[in-house]
């Protein structure tokens, strides 16, 4: 019987670099869509998927990431007061009850692997998710919540799986996939960041993972892969041809790389237009904008 995915993985110790100097003094994680950080979008995910442990590996600087799941109780306090319900019923969402989360720092940039095998004594014996906060999705049901469907009724390793330009899979992790049932891809191979032209494929590995176990006994083994660092792809690819097999999974949604600033624009008008509240104000002055710009040319 397979066990249920209650645990997942935030690797969230990166330096945010490509966002300075706004991340000089706030972790990237923490950084507003719309009116969400981006870490509360994967938690909400990881919540409709079924997660009830959550494990954060950061690094020093991270404390702002901490505080933000604590309790405010003079905020909330206020907020009641002042008869602001809908907000106060916000602020809990951000609340995480004791014993729910932990804070496990990972000490040298050393790749999403090591940041991974990191938690290994929080994760023990049980399948687990891997969720990266850069790619926020935005789906009818959530994509890690898809993935735990399937994972119920195939086991083995599962990757998010989405078809990506030909010349942007030089930076992503690539499938070699074999036959396709539904959503679900066999794969007879993985490659992290291949040399342009090289690519077996251009179905790229996104950022949601269900792995079992025997993921961080390999990582136990590798040493640094691409770019000098311990790759996640690397220890997955691994189990490729086993029993415990890996499949990728072609999730339904639209994926934004917020780790960038060009998709955390994209992100911030595309949600901003699916709220009802700021719709009509947004679209007016899109409209405006476009309408500008056409007459300027």
């Amino acid at each position: 019987m397979k066990k249920k995915v209650t645990k997942a993985v935030f690797p969230v110790a990166g330096l945010g670099t490509r966002f300075l100097p706004a991340t000089k003094s706030i972790p990237k994680e923490i950084m507003t869509l719309v009116d969400r950080p981006l870490i509360q979008y994967a938690i909400d995910e990881a919540r409709a998927a079924g997660i009830k442990e959550f494990i954060f590996v950061t690094s020093r600087g991270k404390n702002a990431l901490e505080d933000y799941f604590d309790h405010a109780p003079q905020l909330e306090q206020e907020l009641r007061k002042k008869g602001k319900t809908e907000l106060l019923e916000s602020l809990k969402m951000t609340n995480m009850e004791s014993g729910a989360i932990a804070y496990v720092r990972q000490h040298k940039a050393m790749g999403l692997g090591h940041a991974v095998w990191c938690a290994r004594n929080m994760i023990s014996n049980e399948p687990f998710a891997v969720i990266l906060p850069d790619d926020v999705i935005a789906a009818e049901k959530p994509c890690l919540q898809q993935m735990v469907e399937a994972y119920a009724e195939n086991g083995g390793n599962m990757v998010a799986a989405m078809e990506v330009p030909e010349d942007k899979a030089s930076a992503y992790g690539i499938l070699d996939p074999g036959e396709k049932n539904g959503p679900l891809v066999s794969v007879s191979g993985m490659v992290e960041k291949p040399a342009p032209g090289t690519q077996p494929s251009n179905f790229a590995v996104i950022g949601r993972y269900i792995l079992t176990p025997n993921i961080l006994k390999n990582l136990n083994k590798i040493k640094s892969g691409a770019g000098d660092e311990v790759q996640l792809t690397d220890a997955i690819a691994r189990q490729i041809g086993t029993d415990d097999p890996v499949r990728g999974y072609l999730f339904d949604g639209k994926r934004y790389d917020c780790g960038s600033k060009s998709g955390f624009l994209q992100a911030t008008v595309a949600f901003g237009l699916a709220r009802e509240d700021l719709r009509e104000d947004l679209d007016h002055y899109l409209k405006e904008l476009y309408a500008g710009a056409a007459a300027a040319t």
